[in-house]
């Protein structure tokens, strides 16, 4: 019994078993993990600027700084207006004379045709604007009211797929000043009647303001924005019995390099304009 004790006793204990190659790599590979880990949560906790995005730089642009300006929101009361359909606002006040109104769309093309109406059956006034991309070149432009009261009619002429976002208010104090300098800004160009004249404008010009106006007689011109040979993106097309009480005052979107504006008028020769075009 004794015996029996002692060998008991003696009995060594079972060894664990050896880690194996693998078990040993995957071990140090843990270990390196939750270090690195470590490391990485220290950084961020010191420096929470330390892997942050730094956001591109916003360029200040012209036409950044005066696109508010035409935003159909800051303008008025904003209108969709399907294709084949039309929408009026009207102006009562005569002791205001200069509205502005702008069309848009989602970048399909716009074809419109704005209209004064002033009394029950009096149209004194027709512009026909045309652009490729309602989103990139919106239709802006100021119509004179005679300081009588009037409405102004938006009619989209497009088919029924294309709808346009329009808005008309009396302009503001500083667009009316912005139609002001141009005038006195150069001599402007004298166009006979049929005659053709262009400027064109280099890439750094994001708008262009164009003005035409007559001596009292009446007003039939074409103003483009071309960009290529003949390649228009946005055109204009106006007639009013009076071009000096309703002078056409438009405004393009000129992004990109190789932009033109053409001016032509389409009235006789006894029947010139005069037109403005300068850089905003």
């Amino acid at each position: 019994a004794t015996l029996g004790f002692h060998q008991h006793a003696l009995k060594p204990k079972a060894q664990s078993p050896k880690p194996t190659l693998f078990q040993i790599i995957y071990h140090h590979l843990n270990t390196l993990t939750m270090k690195f880990t470590a490391t990485l949560i220290a950084l961020c906790a010191a420096s929470a600027n330390g892997f942050s995005i730094n956001k591109p730089a916003v360029k200040t642009t012209a036409l950044n700084a005066v696109a508010t300006e035409w935003d159909l929101a800051d303008i008025g009361r904003s209108v969709r207006i399907e294709g084949s359909s039309r929408e009026h606002w009207e102006f009562p006040d005569p002791n205001q004379e200069i509205v502005q109104v702008g069309v848009d769309s989602n970048g399909r093309p716009v074809e419109t045709l704005i209209e004064l109406w002033i009394g029950p059956d009096w149209t004194p006034m027709k512009v026909k604007a045309y652009t490729e991309d309602g989103m990139m070149r919106p239709i802006q432009t100021l119509i004179g009211t005679r300081n009588k009261a009037a409405a102004i009619d938006i009619n989209n002429t497009g088919p029924g797929d294309f709808p346009l976002n329009a808005a008309a208010a009396y302009a503001k104090p500083s667009m009316v000043q912005q139609r002001a300098d141009l005038l006195t800004a150069n001599a402007g160009r004298y166009i006979e009647g049929g005659a053709v004249h262009s400027v064109n404008f280099d890439a750094s010009v994001e708008q262009v303001q164009v003005c035409l106006y007559t001596d009292t007689r009446q007003l039939n011109a074409q103003v483009e924005l071309l960009n290529g040979p003949n390649n228009f993106k946005q055109k204009f097309e106006v007639f009013t019995n009076n071009g000096l009480l309703n002078s056409l005052y438009v405004v393009f979107n000129s992004p990109g390099a190789g932009n033109v504006v053409r001016v032509t008028n389409l009235a006789p020769l006894e029947f010139p304009c005069k037109a403005f075009i300068a850089s905003v």
